[in-house]
Order: C-alpha cells, then sequence, then structure tokens
C-alpha cells in the first residue's frame, strides 16, 4: 500500500514537459533582457569618426547637389557619414520617459548591401542603443524608375527567410515587426533630413552600400535608359 502511494505522487510526464516548457520560457526571457540592456559597441564607429580629418565633414546637401549639377558620383565613408551626423544631429527625448532619457547621437554602420542606423540615448545613467536595418532597392512602375527604402536586415538563417530581421534593442537582433516600437523616432529623423533623402537617393541613378562606404552617382546607366519611354 505505502508503495502504491508513492508511485502515484510521483510527477507525470505532461507536468514534466510543462516544467521544462516553463523553465525555458522564463530563461529565454531573462537571456533577452539582459541582452537588450546590454548597448552596441560603437567604439569603433566613434573612433573612427573622430580620426577622421575635420575637413571631410561637408556640408551634405551642397555635396549632393553638385554631384548632381555637374554628374559625378560620390563615394561617403561611413567615417564621414557619422562625423556630419554628430555635427547636424540635434536630438530631443519625449514621451514620458523625457526627464529620465536623453537623445545622445546617431550612427550609421555599413555593411554589403544593408546599412544600419543606430540611435544612442542615455538612460537614467545608462547607454540604451536601438537601431533599423534597412535596404535600397530600384523598383519599376508606371512613372518609372523609383528608388524604395526597404525596411530589411535580411533573415535570421537562410533557411527561414520570414520574418526578416528588423533591427537591434540593444544587442538583441528583433523581428521586423517590432520596428513599429521605433518607427516614430525614425520618422521625426527623416523628416529631419528630408532635402539630403531627396538629393542622395530619389535623384541618383545609382546607389551602392558596401562594406564601410556609400556610393551614389546621379549619372543615368545603359540598363536604365533602356526602360525609359521614348
Amino acid at each position: 500500500m505505502a508503495d502504491d502511494s508513492y508511485e502515484s505522487s510521483k510527477p507525470g510526464c505532461f507536468s514534466r514537459i510543462v516544467s521544462l516548457i516553463i523553465t525555458v520560457v522564463f530563461f529565454g526571457a531573462g537571456v533577452c533582457i539582459f541582452l537588450v540592456a546590454q548597448p552596441q559597441d560603437l567604439s569603433a564607429l566613434k573612433e573612427a569618426a573622430s580620426a577622421s580629418a575635420p575637413a571631410s565633414t561637408r556640408e551634405m546637401k551642397a555635396v549632393l547637389q553638385n554631384a548632381i549639377d555637374r554628374g559625378y558620383p560620390v563615394p561617403l565613408t561611413e567615417a564621414q557619414i557619422n562625423q556630419w551626423l554628430g555635427r547636424t544631429v540635434v536630438g530631443k527625448q519625449g514621451g514620458p520617459f523625457k526627464l529620465d532619457t536623453s537623445f545622445k547621437n546617431v550612427w550609421v554602420k555599413l555593411d554589403e548591401n544593408i546599412a544600419e542606423i543606430i540611435m544612442e540615448r542615455d538612460v537614467m545613467g545608462y547607454v540604451f542603443t536601438s537601431s533599423m536595418f534597412l535596404q535600397i532597392e530600384k523598383r519599376e512602375s508606371a512613372e518609372g524608375m523609383h528608388t524604395e527604402i526597404i525596411l530589411d536586415g535580411g533573415p535570421f538563417h537562410p533557411s527561414f527567410p520570414k520574418p526578416p530581421r528588423g533591427g537591434r534593442l540593444g544587442q538583441l537582433v528583433v523581428p521586423q515587426g517590432f520596428l513599429l516600437l521605433l518607427m516614430p523616432a525614425y520618422e521625426k529623423l527623416a523628416v529631419l533630413f528630408k532635402e539630403e533623402i531627396d538629393l542622395g537617393f530619389r535623384e541618383m541613378s545609382s546607389i551602392k552600400i558596401e562594406k564601410g562606404k556609400l556610393v551614389l552617382d546621379p549619372r543615368p546607366h545603359p540598363e536604365a535608359d533602356s526602360l525609359l519611354p521614348n
């Protein structure tokens, strides 16, 4: 009788599975919170921007307009862009946390075909970063060829194309859907640089994002000419 009572008190297989799932969920949530709290390492971007000669900090609007008027390509290094952003951007944190949060800077990290726009903030004395991945695509419509900025950082893994990478919260890479949390801040940033965006992306025939460099070319290309109406 004692043996039967002992056997019946043992947890069943289903209970063990539920306990394991709960443990994994709590562990995963803890890891995610830890990664979100860890800011991206921006030391390389800051060092390159500070090492770049002051003369390389150019008035971006004038540089782009001259390239379009005279028809020559404009290569912009990651360091030049970040130095210009550091001199140009003046941010102001709003919302319910504005007393505890201050905006610090915007940084750009360039990789092959992908740009990452990083916002750096100070939250109650701690550095917090968030970012968004961007890709540039040329598409044809009834009005002709136009440039689109795609909020897509590519797949997390080649075998799982959906959902694509959207950006980062701290060091945690998040899916595209999480960009809804970041969109208001990036929309304000886009308004701040509306003229530069129009000149640098909508008026250029060719846009290439390379490792550490952005190349803008206003010159028409033969393959583009064949798509234009007679």
